[in-house]
């Protein structure tokens, strides 16, 4: 329970009552049982008809009706002897969250009696309302037909909440037209082209590849705060992050909270979650304190790209919830507290094979690796020749607080691959094809610390934490994306730009091949050039650092520390012909995202310049008026003993002064905000809000807002201060 001036609810779980919520004692017991995966197939369905959803699956073939009506009924089956009741489509669209229309099992015979039934057509495809969701100018308000459609390699879960239990089907959402309106679409397209482009490289070394998957393990940074104090705050209601509030005197100066003792509030929270999380077969593995105070972070195992990205969406639906549950509240916003780190949510993506190798796996002796080196440094072509597009993907009004403000990783897309790989990679340069096959025999990497303590085995690279893009032993890491959004929209374009890269490399070295050239030399030849034109996006430095913004402009890299510089790369003529190409989005589809990601961060803005004027007016402003009034009422009284208030006096200054310069600031950030609202042109809209309403007014309003808290008595404070919601007790 919370210690603060404000009153907590205590009537939080107790560790019995968390434990009463597990299923079974230990995790293999009850992983997956709200899943409809393999095993309940087997159990529900016929043989042939779980032959066809796993070709469907593996091979994406299509599923017939007579096959759907089967699977819908098997469904059904499960679904009802677990409690559910209703079922529904469940998709992402651009709004970044997911979205989900309900429907019930019963239904009326012709006859007039009441049946449950699932046929196969409600499995296939749904027609949820599409014209208030964001389109990007793809489809008129009035046109309000779409269509979500089932996505068999993603399986469908029941959704527990109380006593409701309803089974969801994962599924992509289009348009009338045909149109992608959301992230799932696409970035089974991009899985498709990539999976083509890396099998075909592939068989230069292992003809039995025929299938390549793109892997992701997300790490999910958030903040808890009390739920009382959570309420207490309008900003964090309504914009999830604190708009005004001083940083305290003790934040994560001494380092004392990263990976330290985890509160037992929190911890019974983490091990609720890890239950529901495990039932959904969400693999969650890791939990432990992060930088800040309040903060905190979980992990799962690898997954493919796919059912990754929908049990990351899905896990911040059930991290809410859980929460709710513990009298708590999840806070993913980037940066909800000034002053501290804030929250990202780093990508770690990779390529394996069906027959069980990592792409990205060096192995012990990388440079005999050719399928490493090959996988290796096409990927850093591909960042090299598309970072600003991989950048646009992270870009929000919210994730600039982290990207444009000197925060874990900087606005300069660069890659990190560590002292061992770059020695290696300029060697591979340098030397001629023959001397650098021959050279370089096995060297363990170990220190040798203690006799009583075993020998520590060393990565191949250390890890940069001021990287954007890192190689991590036997993946890269994005760290650039932000907590709330979706992996999506990085992880198809990095499965895109990749295998636009891969096909170009393909079809140079069976040019190569065909002239007469042996492979081996054929593709180190290649790979030597590829190393000298992506050399510039290398960089093994200090991401922070001033010194590195003048290298890299020097290098001809960008600096998109906000969002409408860097949204532009979604409607370069580069990405929309790359996109176009791979048959992953159209010009039109690329355009309406880009428009949409604008729209967002103008709303966001626009919403919490509002907040900003409402908190100033009505929760900051009256009890430093009323202070300053209890200050002059004071020297009155001393002015009448004759004694002295110069104290008194230079406390009333200040207060004055703040107290006007941020009602003055508020004012013209008003008018500001109004005048931007009149411009038509999304995109100058955009630039407005960034320069002349946020960027010329809210740091001032905090400023003055901050000293106020810091002058004005704390009895007359209405809402709760960082030194009460960071500390949970």
């Amino acid at each position: 329970m919370s210690t603060s001036r404000f009153n907590a609810l205590d009537t939080i779980l107790s560790r019995e009552e968390v434990h009463a919520k597990a299923p079974a004692k230990t995790v293999s017991e009850f992983f997956g049982c709200n899943v409809f995966g393999d095993e309940a197939m087997k159990k529900h369905l016929t043989a042939d008809t779980f032959k066809a959803v796993k070709a469907a699956i593996t091979n994406g073939t299509k599923i017939d009706r007579n096959t759907a009506d089967q699977v819908a009924a098997a469904m059904r089956s499960w679904a009802s002897e677990r409690g559910a009741t209703h079922y529904s489509h469940w998709f992402q669209p651009l709004t970044g969250t997911t979205a989900e229309k309900h429907d019930s099992f019963f239904t009326l015979s012709p006859s007039g009696s009441v049946i449950e039934e699932f046929k196969g057509g409600s499995l296939v495809q749904q027609e949820p309302d599409a014209s208030s969701f964001p389109n990007g100018g793809i489809r008129s308000t009035f046109e309000a037909r779409g269509y979500t459609a089932w996505d068999p390699s993603s399986p469908a879960f029941i959704m527990e909440s109380g006593n409701c239990l309803t089974l969801c089907i994962p599924t992509i959402f289009i348009s009338y037209t045909g149109e992608a309106l959301d992230y799932k679409a696409p970035l089974l397209k991009s899985q498709q082209y990539l999976e083509k482009a890396a099998v075909a490289v592939c068989q230069y070394f292992d003809k039995n590849v025929t299938h390549v998957a793109t892997t992701l393990g997300w790490e999910q940074e958030y903040f808890l705060v009390d739920e009382a104090l959570f309420n207490a705050r309008q900003d964090l209601v309504l914009t999830g992050r604190t708009l005004l509030s001083r940083v305290p005197p003790k934040g994560q100066q001494l380092d004392d909270h990263y990976f330290g003792s985890i509160p037992d509030r929190v911890l019974q929270y983490m091990y609720d979650l890890e239950i529901e999380c495990h039932k959904l077969a969400i693999p969650v593995r890791t939990r432990h304190n992060e930088v800040a105070p309040g903060q905190y972070e979980l992990a799962p195992m690898f997954e493919e790209v796919n059912v990754a990205v929908d049990h990351n969406q899905l896990l911040m639906d059930v991290m809410d919830k859980v929460a709710r549950r513990h009298r708590l509240r999840v806070l993913l916003h980037e940066k909800p507290f000034a002053g501290v780190n804030g929250s990202g949510k780093h990508n770690n993506w990779s390529m394996s094979t069906n027959t069980g190798k990592n792409l990205l796996s060096p192995g012990d002796t990388p440079r005999r690796n050719m399928q490493f080196l090959t996988f290796f440094v096409n990927t850093i072509k591909a960042l090299h020749d598309h970072a600003d597009l991989l950048r646009a993907t992270v870009a929000s009004a919210s994730n600039d607080h982290r990207l444009g403000a000197n925060e874990a990783p900087p606005a300069i897309v660069s890659a990190f691959i560590g002292d061992t790989l770059s020695a290696l990679l300029d060697e591979l340069e340098t030397k001629d094809e023959k001397s650098f096959l021959e050279e370089g025999a096995k060297a363990d990497l170990k220190l040798d610390i203690h006799k009583k303590i075993p020998d520590l085995m060393l990565d191949n690279t250390d890890r940069n934490r001021t990287s954007p893009f890192a190689f991590t032993g036997n993946k890269f890491e994005i760290r650039m994306v932000g907590s709330q959004q979706n992996c999506a929209s990085p992880m198809t374009v990095m499965n895109t730009i990749v295998g636009a890269q891969l096909n170009a490399f393909h079809t140079e070295i069976d040019a190569l091949i065909k002239s007469g050239m042996k492979k081996d030399t054929a593709i180190l030849s290649v790979l030597k050039r590829l190393i000298k034109e992506s050399k510039n996006i290398r960089f093994e430095g200090d991401g922070y650092s001033d010194e590195w913004k003048d290298e890299a402009k020097s290098r001809g890299l960008s600096n998109l520390p906000n969002t409408p510089d860097a949204l532009t790369a979604f409607i370069s003529q580069k990405s929309l012909d790359l996109f176009a190409k791979a048959n992953v989005m159209t010009p039109i589809e690329s355009e309406a995202r880009y428009e949409i990601a604008l729209h967002d961060y103008v709303k966001r803005l626009q919403i919490e310049g509002r907040v900003m004027a409402d908190m100033c007016n009505l929760q900051i402003l009256p009890p430093a008026i009323k202070y300053m009034n209890t200050l002059l009422e004071n020297t009155k009284h001393l002015a009448k003993l004759g004694l002295p208030m110069e104290a008194q006096m230079g406390l009333i200054t200040e207060i004055n002064t703040h107290i006007n310069g941020m009602r003055k600031a508020t004012t013209e950030m008003t008018y500001q905000r109004k005048l931007a609202n009149e411009i038509t042109d999304t995109g100058e809209q955009a630039v407005a809000y960034c320069n002349k309403v946020k960027g010329d007014y809210f740091d001032i309003i905090r400023e003055h807002a901050d000293q106020l808290e810091a002058l004005v008595d704390d009895t007359l404070w209405i809402l709760p201060k960082y030194r009460e919601m960071l500390f949970i007790r």
